[in-house]
């Protein structure tokens, strides 16, 4: 560059300040799951328990299935909604476990979990809507109702003394209002193990239909239950055509956490909405992760039998610990993987996981991540061996006795 055209460049006016952002952008909270977790970025010693996952890998003939879509060409776009052999094998799987049947239609393959839960806020939230939430629950699922305009309206459980929740439908019916949208309901629960049961459900859809509220029912934790085979379902109870949407994932049955897939039941009604919006979020998942996916809903029983089974043992030594410990209050989960406990003299447990973690090397989640309620617990994530959870308590018994 010529010393002309250097002075020429210099002289060009930057702008003083980045260019303004939408405010539901700008001003959304940094999650507080990760603000522990790269703390211990680096630790040599460290056992992370903070995160929704456990510490199996994905099964072989998952992986398997999915070389061999590879290896095969399976690289192209495909349909949006998902490859209709495996929304045919979800259909089936629905079937198998609740009995209800589900046509093409109400079924959409998504790229996560999360994306399922952001197609439907775009689809359905309005700027100054009201989102109504059962906490403490996931962050994530109230941010996207946040980043899209709406007003989330927190419905806290009721904690009770021996460290367990209970729901009120009488304080969830006067949470509703003029402007409530949508109702965001997560059974089982991440992070308390909560579970709704058939009745339950029942009175909520039921306000639902009545209310004209639209109902998001995060089931990603259904096989999660240590007293039935499998947790009770909207899906028993719904009409095709009700204000229910229901989310579920491969991530954690199947150990897919990292594959990033899901799926979404809904309207057949609103089969082409979501499908435009699939164009024009992701354009759909990948094929070949798709074909790994519908092996693991095809083959994988004997594999989510033997996971809930590693989650039923983490959950009893994680439980006969913790409980023994003075200072913890905790009941025994009953569903999802998590252990949601208080600790007695603990305001701040963001800044408390902070301090566990530089004394003892175990990572754990903040119960003020999950809203209200959630202040003075931590999480802890059991989905592991019975060798890294014992060692954790080892190291967690003389910080919080």
């Amino acid at each position: 560059m010529t010393n002309h055209a250097r002075d020429q460049s210099e002289s060009v006016a930057m702008p003083q300040s980045p260019l303004p952002l939408r405010p539901e952008a700008e001003t959304l909270e940094a999650s507080k799951i990760v603000e522990v977790w790269e703390l211990g970025f680096g630790r040599d010693d460290l056992i992370p328990l903070w995160v929704g996952e456990g510490d199996l890998p994905t099964p072989d003939f998952i992986c398997e299935a999915a070389t061999r879509a590879l290896k095969d060409g399976k690289t192209f776009y495909t349909h949006k909604r998902g490859l209709p052999e495996l929304r045919a094998a979800i259909a089936d799987y629905t079937h198998r476990l609740y009995g209800a049947r589900l046509s093409d239609e109400r079924i959409s393959v998504t790229s996560a979990g999360m994306n399922a839960i952001q197609l439907i806020m775009q689809a359905i939230v309005r700027s100054g809507d009201e989102v109504l939430a059962l906490t403490p629950v996931w962050p994530n699922a109230l941010a996207a109702a946040r980043v899209n305009g709406a007003n989330v309206v927190e419905v806290p459980l009721r904690a009770t003394a021996e460290g367990d929740f209970r729901l009120d439908m009488d304080v969830l019916e006067a949470a509703c209002g003029n402007r409530t949208r949508a109702m965001f309901i997560a059974s089982p629960s991440n992070p308390t193990g909560w579970m709704l049961e058939r009745e339950e459900q029942q009175a909520i859809l039921e306000l639902c239909r009545r209310r004209g509220i639209w109902l998001i029912a995060d089931e990603v934790y259904h096989r999660f239950v240590y007293d039935r085979p499998t947790a009770p379902s909207f899906q028993e109870l719904i009409a095709p055509e009700d204000p229910v949407f229901v989310v579920n994932s491969f991530s954690k049955a199947w150990a897919m956490t990292g594959w990033r897939l899901g799926w979404l039941v809904h309207p057949p009604s609103l089969r082409p909405v979501i499908d435009n919006l699939i164009e024009f979020n992701t354009s759909g998942a990948p094929p070949f992760l798709q074909e790994g996916a519908l092996t693991a809903i095809r083959d994988g029983e004997r594999f989510v039998h033997e996971m809930v089974e590693r989650c039923r043992h983490g959950a009893d030594v994680v439980h006969q610990r913790l409980a023994a410990m003075p200072r913890v209050t905790m009941a025994c989960p009953r569903a999802s993987f998590y252990a949601f406990f208080a600790v007695e003299g603990v305001a701040d447990s963001l800044g408390f996981a902070k301090q566990i973690l530089r004394e003892t090397g175990v990572g754990l989640a903040p119960g003020a991540a999950f809203g209200r309620g959630g202040e003075g617990f931590l999480r802890l994530c059991f989905a592991s061996s019975t060798e890294r959870l014992s060692a954790a308590m080892d190291r967690l018994e003389p910080a919080l006795s």
